[in-house]
């Protein structure tokens, strides 16, 4: 059983609407539910966010014990579930994020420099965020600027 190939991408097309209906009865929303397999184990990771409170461990266990039974009929093969919050500090790894984020304060590293500096690594505000526009923050002395998604090389949340 453990030798099958498995496609982690239909795994995860599967699991991603069980995974968001679940968590929205709770109050919360997966900003990431990532499957991979590491020293040959298979990892179920879901990290839950909420606009209206700090997500607590008992929120983690209502969500893994609700989603546990089916998932074990959805994915193939032996794998280890771990439901969890952002995390302060949290890497940005999708558009998704910037908007759930908004307001949130994020060490943000350029590919490039700002146009007329060379300026590629700053803390700023995230104050929008749109798929043609990218991202708008607003910088420390209150400038407002708007940065294409494909200049974007790393954000990060900054803890506050």
């Amino acid at each position: 059983m453990e030798n099958k190939h498995v496609n982690k991408f239909e795994i995860l097309e599967k699991i991603k609407p069980l995974v968001e209906n679940t968590a929205m009865r709770f109050n919360l929303i997966p900003i990431e539910i990532d499957f991979s397999k590491e020293s040959g184990k298979w990892f179920l990771r879901i990290f839950l966010f909420s606009y209206d409170h700090d997500v607590t461990l008992d929120d983690c266990e209502r969500v893994s014990r609700s989603l546990s039974d089916f998932l074990d009929e959805l994915v193939p093969v032996k794998y280890y579930l771990e439901v969890s919050s952002p995390g302060l500090d949290r890497k940005l790894k999708s558009d998704k994020e910037f908007v759930i984020f908004q307001g949130k304060k994020i060490n943000l590293k350029l590919k490039r420099p700002l146009e007329g500096t060379d300026v590629k690594h700053f803390v700023c505000r995230i104050a929008d965020f749109d798929e043609t526009n990218g991202l708008t923050v607003e910088t420390e002395d209150g400038k407002t600027i708007t940065i294409p998604k494909d200049n974007i090389l790393r954000a990060q949340l900054e803890i506050e």
